[in-house]
C-alpha cells in the first residue's frame, strides 16, 4: 500500500510539451472519470513566471480558466478535444465541486512534512496534486456549510491552508503553468473508475495535527 500510494509519476504523469498527451489526460478526466475540466491561460510566451491573462497582478499564472470562463467546464468529449485540438499546451483547469472531487491545499514544503506525518500514521490519502508552490489533497465533494462547521469546531486552523470548493478550480497533471510542471505526488490508480477521494474532514483533521506535532508553521502563499 505505501509503494502504491508513493507514486509520483504514475498514471498520466509524465512532464511532455502538450499535444496528445494533454488531450489524453483532459479525455480521461472528462469522460471516464467525470470531471468537469476547460483549458486554462498560458502563461505569456514573453515571460513564463507571468500570466496571459490581463491582470499583471495575476497570483496563479497560467493555473486558472480565462477563456471560456468556469462555467464552461464539461464532461463532454467532443467540447474537450476541440478545446485542445485548438489549444494544445494549455493546461488542465478542473471546477472542482458539484460531483467533481474538491480539495485542500497548502504550500508545498509543509506539505511535504504534513504527508510524511499521515503516512507515518497509516492515514489514507486518496490523490494528491503537486506544484512547486502548494499541494492539493483531492477529497470528496463539500458545502460550504459543511466546511464552515468543521473550521468553527477547531481551536487552530493554519492560515496557509486553503480549501477549493464549490466554484473553485485547480490545475490537474500534466499539465505546465508559469511555476513550472504540475505532477501527481501520489498518483491515481490505474483503470476507468473515478478515484478513491477521502472526505474533507479526515483531511483537515490529519493535516491541522500533522502541522501541529511537526511545529510547521508556513506562510501564506
Amino acid at each position: 500500500m505505501r509503494e502504491i500510494l508513493g507514486r509520483r509519476r504514475g498514471l498520466l504523469s509524465r512532464r511532455g510539451d502538450g499535444g496528445p498527451e494533454l488531450i489524453g489526460a483532459a479525455l480521461t478526466f472528462a469522460t471516464e472519470w467525470q470531471w468537469p475540466i476547460l483549458p486554462g491561460v498560458t502563461a505569456d510566451p514573453q515571460g513564463r513566471a507571468r500570466c496571459g491573462c490581463p491582470d499583471p497582478e495575476c497570483t496563479v499564472p497560467g493555473a486558472h480558466p480565462f477563456e471560456p470562463g468556469l462555467l464552461a467546464a464539461t464532461t463532454d468529449a467532443r467540447m474537450v478535444r476541440w478545446w485542445w485540438s485548438n489549444r494544445p499546451t494549455a493546461p488542465i483547469i478542473l471546477a472542482t465541486g458539484g460531483n467533481a472531487p474538491c480539495a485542500v491545499s497548502l504550500p508545498a514544503p509543509a506539505a511535504a512534512r504534513a504527508l510524511a506525518a499521515l503516512d507515518g500514521r497509516g492515514m489514507r490519502l486518496g490523490p494528491v496534486v503537486a506544484s512547486s508552490a502548494r499541494w492539493s489533497i483531492l477529497v470528496k465533494p463539500y458545502s460550504m456549510e459543511q466546511l464552515g462547521e468543521l473550521l468553527y469546531a477547531k481551536d487552530f486552523v493554519p492560515g496557509s491552508l486553503r480549501f477549493h470548493g464549490e466554484g473553485g478550480y485547480i490545475a490537474l497533471p500534466p499539465s505546465e503553468i508559469a511555476q513550472g510542471e504540475v505532477r501527481w505526488e501520489r498518483a491515481p490508480l490505474p483503470g476507468s473508475a473515478s478515484p478513491w477521494v477521502p472526505d474533507v474532514e479526515a483531511v483537515v483533521d490529519a493535516v491541522v495535527e500533522a502541522l501541529t506535532r511537526t511545529g510547521v508553521s508556513a506562510p501564506e502563499m
